[in-house]
Order: structure tokens, then sequence, then C-alpha cells
């Protein structure tokens, strides 16, 4: 199975038993990640009694690339034979009962991105850019991460994930649109690499670790240093989460 590890939460990858750790600079298609918090490599080898690649950091929209290089590493794990995929993310929170340190599981997506990530070549075939997207997250893994948050006692919301392109935050304005349309948490990730997994076919899930409240909603100027600061003190819980979940699949 494949896992993608979000912004100050490579610390999974300490707990998986490495049989291979390349950096991304050295694989052809990839490129180094360029913000902190990502440290850029791919690491395989055994997590949770099963075999994993997992992305340690990922590269994003906004750092210039372009959409179909975004995915790339998505669809190189398909290649290498993954049948499902968890993504992680750190996001802002859009409801004040989503406070920093919690947990959601995505169950839907709105993509304010302005491009859909599989325009232009599809390497799994021409048709498979038309994919139904009406269970774009899958539920029986939503399931499978509800009973073991509930077995370890933690609190996992589900909730949608408003994506928008970044670099920059969301405005008040903004952050209120994305809620009155349905969003619940916002983050400029996600949402390519999860359309991009189920266009070749592989099982989606998503999980994220809010560590800030969006629109200035917190009451202080917002820094990516307090995102990945949130994500390392908080960032133990997700492992755990995931941990008894990829047991359970």
């Amino acid at each position: 199975m494949g896992l993608v590890l979000g912004s100050g939460l490579g610390g999974l990858a300490e707990r998986i038993r490495t049989v291979r750790s390349v950096p991304y600079a050295r694989i052809p298609g990839f490129r180094a990640t360029g913000v902190s918090g990502h440290s850029g490599r791919l690491v395989l080898g055994h997590f949770a009694g099963k075999r994993v690649a997992a992305l340690c950091g990922r590269i994003h929209y906004y750092e210039g690339h372009s959409m179909e290089r975004v995915i790339f590493p998505v669809r190189a794990l398909a290649k290498l034979g993954v049948s499902s995929l968890i993504l992680t993310a750190a996001v802002g929170s859009l409801r004040p009962d989503l406070r920093p340190g919690s947990l959601v599981a995505v169950r839907d997506h709105i993509n304010f991105m302005g491009r859909n990530p599989l325009r232009g070549p599809r390497p799994f075939g021409p048709d498979r850019g038309f994919v139904d997207l009406g269970e774009c997250y899958s539920k029986r893994i939503l399931g499978i991460l509800s009973r073991s948050a509930r077995s370890l006692g933690m609190t996992l919301r589900s909730g949608v994930y408003a994506a928008s392109s970044g670099p920059s935050y969301e405005t008040p304005a903004e952050a209120a649109a994305f809620r009155l349309l349905g969003g619940d948490v916002a983050g400029m990730s996600v949402v390519p690499e999860a359309v991009a997994a189920r266009a070749a076919g592989l099982e989606v899930a998503a999980v994220c670790l809010v560590t800030n409240f969006a629109g200035g909603a917190g009451g202080r100027r917002l820094r990516h240093e307090d995102v990945t600061r949130m994500a390392d003190l908080h960032g133990g819980k997700l492992v755990s989460l995931l941990e008894k979940t990829v047991r359970g699949l």
C-alpha cells in the first residue's frame, strides 16, 4: 500500500522497517521538495505488518510545478503495484469546533485549485480521465479509520477538504466562502493526488491534522513554521492512528 506524508508528518517514516530509501532527486520524473517539513524521499519497507511505499513529503502546485508533475509520484506508486493509498496533510480549520490538534478523515472534497489534475496525457488509458468521483474516498477505509480511532480513545471527525492552489493562506472572506459552500478544512494538496489515484484504480483515503484556524480566525499572523510546529507537536496521534488502521486493512 502507499502512504503520502504531508507537512511536518514525516515522523511516520521512522516507524517503517526500511528496505530502501531513495531521495526524490535520484528518481527520474520526480522533483526534489522545496518546502520545509517535506524531506523528499521514497521509502520502501514494512509498516504495521504491510509492505508499504511511502512518499515522505510532496511537491506542490504552488511551487510552480505543472499539475502533471505534482501527481507523477502517485502515478509511479500505482505502476509499482500499490493498490490502496492513504494521504496525509496539515490543514486549516474552517469550523470553530475543529481546533488545532484535531484529526479529520476526508469524506469528500471541493477543488478550488483551478485545474483538474487529469488534464493532459493519461498513462493509464485514454478513458481513465473520465473517472467517477462519486466515492473518491473509500468508505471501507474510512470505516476502519473510525474503528481504529475509537479503539485508541481518539476523536476522529470526517469532513470536506477545500483545496486552493496557494501558497498564500486564505483570506477571511475566502474562508467564509469555503465554509458556506460546505468545506470543513482548507489546504493546498491532497485533491490532485486523490483524483489521480482514483483514475489509476487505487482505493484512496485521506487523514488530516488541523494545525491552525483558516482565514486569520486564530487571532494571530499565520506562518508556515507555525504549521510545521503544530504538526510536530500533534503528529504522533496521526502516526498511531495510521499504524492501527494499516494493520486492520
